[in-house]
C-alpha cells in the first residue's frame, strides 16, 4: 500500500512538471512579435500621401540635347536648396525647414526630365508642395536661360492623390512577420546552447575515434584461445 501511494505521488509529480519548450521556439515567437509590431505600426501611423510634378529641360536652337541632359542633372540637385525653397515657401504654406523634409527631386541619366515629389499627411498639401517647388525651380533656372541655353518647362502638374503612398496595415504586418522570422532564425543559428553542443561534439570526437580504433573484444578473446591451444 505504501509503495502504491509513493508511485501515485511520483506519477502526480511527473504530471505536474512542465515540459521544456522546443529548441526552435524563438522562431515563431519572433515572427509573431514582428507581425504584431508591424500591424500596430500600420494601424497607428497616419497615412502619408505623395504627389509628383514633372519639369523638363529644353535646349534652344544653339544648344545640343546632351547639354540639356547635363543641366537637368544639375537642376535636380538644387531643387531642394535653400534658394529654391525660399521661392516655394509662400505657395507651399509651410516653413522652409519643414518643406525640405517633405520634398525630393529625382532624375534619370538618360532623360532631361526632373520628377519633384511632395509628401504630406494631406493629399492636397502634397500636391501643393510639389507644384510650388516645380514652379520655383523653373523660375530660378529660367532667369539664367540666356546664358545656359536651357529652359525648364512644366511638363506635368501634380494633382492630389487618392491613395496613400505609405504601406497599409496588412503590408506592414507582413514585413514585420518576415523581419521577426529572420531575426528568430539568426538567433537560432547563433544561440549559446548551439555553440555548447558543437563544442561537446568536437570534444567527444577524439574519444570516439580512439574507441573505434581499438580491436573488438571478440577478436581479443579468439586470439587468447588460439594461444592457449598452441
Amino acid at each position: 500500500m505504501a509503495d502504491t501511494a509513493d508511485q501515485k505521488k511520483t506519477a502526480h509529480r511527473r504530471r505536474g512538471r512542465l515540459l521544456p519548450p522546443p529548441a526552435w521556439w524563438p522562431l515563431p515567437a519572433c515572427a509573431l512579435l514582428g507581425l504584431a509590431a508591424g500591424g500596430a505600426y500600420g494601424v497607428l501611423k497616419a497615412p502619408e500621401y505623395a504627389a509628383t510634378s514633372y519639369v523638363v529641360a529644353v535646349p534652344d536652337d544653339t544648344t545640343e540635347p546632351a547639354t540639356a541632359l547635363g543641366f537637368a542633372q544639375a537642376y535636380a540637385r538644387i531643387a531642394t536648396s535653400s534658394s529654391t525653397l525660399a521661392y516655394a515657401q509662400p505657395r507651399a504654406g509651410i516653413g522652409a525647414r519643414q518643406l525640405r523634409t517633405q520634398v525630393r527631386a529625382e532624375t534619370s541619366p538618360e532623360s532631361p526630365m526632373i520628377a519633384i515629389t511632395g509628401t504630406s499627411k494631406s493629399p492636397a498639401e502634397a500636391a501643393d508642395i510639389a507644384n510650388a517647388v516645380a514652379d520655383a525651380l523653373s523660375l530660378s533656372s529660367n532667369q539664367a536661360a540666356k546664358n545656359t541655353g536651357v529652359q525648364l518647362l512644366l511638363f506635368n502638374q501634380a494633382v492630389a492623390p487618392s491613395d496613400p503612398a505609405s504601406p497599409s496595415a496588412p503590408v506592414s504586418g507582413a514585413v514585420g512577420l518576415c523581419a521577426g522570422g529572420l531575426l528568430g532564425g539568426l538567433w537560432l543559428l547563433a544561440r549559446p546552447g548551439r555553440r555548447k553542443e558543437d563544442t561537446a561534439i568536437e570534444a567527444a570526437a577524439p574519444a570516439v575515434e580512439e574507441y573505434a580504433s581499438l580491436p573488438a573484444q571478440s577478436e581479443h578473446t579468439e586470439t587468447k584461445e588460439k594461444e592457449s591451444v598452441r
